[in-house]
């Protein structure tokens, strides 16, 4: 069948269609590779047999060599027959293996554990409402804070909170600043070790999220930081912060626009609003030729949607687009609205500032 669809006269789209089911296999085949440690297993010595291979991994054989089969027929591996050997090359490695954002394989994680919840989203179409975060839990919040916390530790300072002029200067000299949706509270730890004079929080809804940021803090010492399980549409009034972030998270929210209210009220004036989401249109024209689009269209009907509307909420989706968002922002009482440039392309930054 395989050559029949690409013999030079079978449709276009036939073709494109076993791509598509390729490339969901290989997924698939990304998280095992990952899961098992083949890939820094490859990437750590160099061509090896299967044989090899596998005992340097300490896995079984014969499931590496069928393994190693789809990898090398898929082009993640390369395959020297006359030594027998398979290769993980060095470009390859960069994007499977080591603790930086330039890992990818985590993300198979996420799109795989979406693919054990079809069912209920299938059955969705057809009675509408969503799934609740906790369906998710707790390898959604595994999953989200192994891509996460290599982002932050590589960009998070100078990316992100960089983007914005005097803002690292303000964190040196000691603001309050708060991260809604902190998820583990990856950003605000690192946040509170480099900026001692500076006190941050971190609220998420996500009980076993908040225990794991809790208990990163305390492990790292860290004095300047607390974290509580909390319904973000209603943030106390005192005290304000100087600065609030939101890394992917407003619009998950069952009232994003009740959010970005609450987070303008708690700004001091003066504060900055930093919210970083994804870079997209809000037409599906504007996405066209988008090479995340279909990606991040799929993730948002497999989650960020549906975690929306089980609450009754607005389920805006995670390609709401900039049109969509500054006209949110602008709502909810933010004049001034700045969009700038991401260390990651498929993200955008929004620097929001409250009138001093």
């Amino acid at each position: 069948m395989p050559q029949q669809i690409n013999q030079p006269g079978a449709p276009p789209f036939t073709r494109r269609l076993l791509d598509i089911y390729t490339g969901a296999m290989l997924t698939q085949m990304v998280e095992i590779g990952y899961r098992t440690g083949l890939f820094e297993a490859a990437a750590a010595a160099g061509p090896a047999t299967c044989r090899d291979l596998a005992a340097r991994a300490g896995l079984n054989e014969r499931y590496v060599r069928e393994w190693l089969g789809g990898m090398t027929t898929g082009g993640v591996f390369l395959y020297d027959a006359a030594a027998d050997t398979y290769a993980l090359p060095p470009e390859h490695a960069a994007a499977l293996t080591g603790g930086g954002a330039r890992n990818l394989a985590p993300q198979s994680r996420m799109l795989n554990h979406f693919g054990r919840l079809l069912p209920q989203i299938t059955e969705r179409f057809h009675t509408g409402g969503g799934l609740p975060y906790s369906v998710y839990r707790p390898e959604f919040t595994e999953t989200m804070d192994d891509t996460w916390r290599r982002i932050y530790d590589e960009h998070l300072v100078d990316g992100f909170l960089g983007a914005v002029d005097g803002l690292t200067a303000r964190l040196d000299a000691g603001i309050a600043a708060l991260d809604i949706g902190c998820g583990t509270g990856h950003a605000i730890n690192l946040m509170a070790a480099r900026f001692p004079r500076s006190r941050f929080a971190g609220y998420d809804i996500g009980e076993d999220a908040i225990a794991h940021a809790s208990s990163e803090a305390d492990a790292m010492g860290l004095a300047n930081v607390e974290f509580a399980v909390r319904d973000v549409t209603r943030l106390p009034a005192e005290p304000t912060f100087d600065l609030v972030t939101a890394f992917d998270a407003i619009h998950d929210q069952a009232d994003p626009a009740g959010v970005l209210r609450s987070i303008r009220d708690a700004l001091a004036p003066g504060g900055v609003f930093l919210m970083i989401d994804f870079r997209f249109s809000s037409r599906v024209d504007g996405n066209l030729g988008n090479p995340f689009a279909p990606l991040y269209y799929g993730i948002s009907l497999m989650h960020c949607m549906p975690v929306s509307l089980a609450e009754g909420g607005a389920g805006l989706g995670a390609v709401w687009g900039e049109d969509r968002a500054r006209e949110m922002l602008k709502e909810a009482g933010f004049a001034r609205v700045e969009l700038v440039g991401s260390p990651r392309p498929q993200n955008c930054i929004y620097v929001c500032r409250k009138e001093a």
